[in-house]
């Protein structure tokens, strides 16, 4: 994703907690971000669960594919809900298939919405995001019987066996991104790393805990200063932690901000201090510069689920749990690796991916 997709660094990151980090649903203890009062089949168990639509991807049987997306925001916004639907269209592209998009839908006309999509003989109706979750009725109606659909979990959103809800395990990318940053700064001999975020919340409190938790799976004496400026988007609360803690010698930022994530990285940049992003691929970005991309982004999953969807593979009736080290997202990378850097990565998220690392465990003692 380019650097002026940062969807997650916009304006959705007021609720990255709901979308990405399933923090909205789950103070970050549990496997899922969804909450639906009891257990929930994933697709990360049986082979069985839930249901697999006939024929997938061309589930109406009409001899085409076509992916039906909603969205209650802006999707020319160069940033959240444009990267959502920039997957769909560019995965579509890539089959073959057809995208109709719809964006700047009210949540009181999600439902009408919708049934609309399915008048049109769509394969799949994809919510760009959970305030859209009036729509999910019409997945049980007649119009919308040859459909599968694509919701992306928040709190108190109920399963049903129509949808697949999509979700993350919430502590896993942001203590891999304090793994990698920490390989990072175990070559520079430093010890000291920051983390800025915007409201003092449980979800953010939550990655504080695991980012401080996989700094000090190589550097155990490690130092990690905390800093929470109110609000996500206000660049000049973001500079004004990033020069406090400048001035406390942290080498190494955790901007985990929304609109002000440019400015901090910036500021970090003049100083020599390293950055990861928060939630997409900019180790391409030259301004400003990144040394770690932590990928999260709900495009990302977006993409990954349309690959099972090709594959009919996709199943509905299911929580699909992203997990670390087994899907393809989340993940961490090192932007420019030296030596076995890439290869330690590597090893530590397939560690966590297997259970022998417990990223929810970690963050636990950390934040203790």
């Amino acid at each position: 994703m380019t650097a002026n997709k940062l969807g997650i660094a916009g304006a959705a990151l007021a609720c990255v907690s709901a979308l990405l980090l399933g923090a909205c649903s789950s103070s970050g203890g549990g496997n899922n971000g969804t909450n639906t009062g009891g257990a929930i089949p994933t697709a990360n168990t049986t082979e069985g669960a839930g249901t697999l639509p006939k024929g997938e991807p061309d589930v109406n049987g009409d001899g085409k594919v076509v992916i039906g997306v909603l969205s209650p925001g802006d999707i020319n916004d160069h940033g959240y809900y444009e990267s959502f639907v920039d997957e769909a269209d560019t995965f579509a592209k890539s089959k073959g298939w057809t995208v109709i998009k719809r964006g700047s839908v009210a949540p009181t006309d999600a439902l009408a919405a919708a049934r609309a999509l399915c008048q049109q003989k769509v394969d799949m109706v994809a919510l760009g995001a959970s305030e859209l979750k009036d729509a999910i009725p019409a997945s049980e109606e007649p119009v919308c019987a040859n459909t599968a659909w694509y919701v992306p979990a928040s709190g108190n959103l109920p399963l049903t066996p129509k949808i697949m809800l999509s979700s993350d395990i919430a502590s896993q990318s942001v203590f891999a991104g304090g793994y990698a940053i920490a390989l990072l700064m175990k070559e520079k001999g430093v010890t000291k790393a920051g983390f800025i975020a915007g409201p003092s919340a449980d979800y953010s409190q939550r990655a504080a805990a695991a980012f401080k938790a996989g700094i000090r799976q190589v550097i155990p004496n490690a130092d990690v200063v905390t800093t929470f400026t109110g609000d996500n988007n206000d660049s000049a609360k973001g500079k004004e932690a990033m020069q406090a803690q400048i001035s406390q010698g942290v080498k190494a930022v955790y901007p985990y901000l929304g609109g002000s994530t440019d400015a901090v990285a910036t500021l970090a940049n003049s100083s020599g201090v390293m950055t990861l992003t928060p939630g997409t691929d900019r180790c391409d970005s030259t301004s400003p510069k990144f040394d770690v991309s932590v990928l999260f982004s709900p495009g990302d999953y977006f993409a990954a689920a349309l690959q099972d969807f090709a594959a009919g593979k996709l199943r509905m009736g299911v929580a699909r749990v992203w997990k670390m080290g087994v899907d393809p997202y989340p993940t961490v990378k090192i932007c420019n690796p030296t030596g076995d850097q890439a290869d330690k990565l590597k090893a530590f998220i397939g560690e966590i991916g297997s259970g022998k690392i417990d990223s929810e465990k970690e963050a636990d003692k950390a934040g203790s």
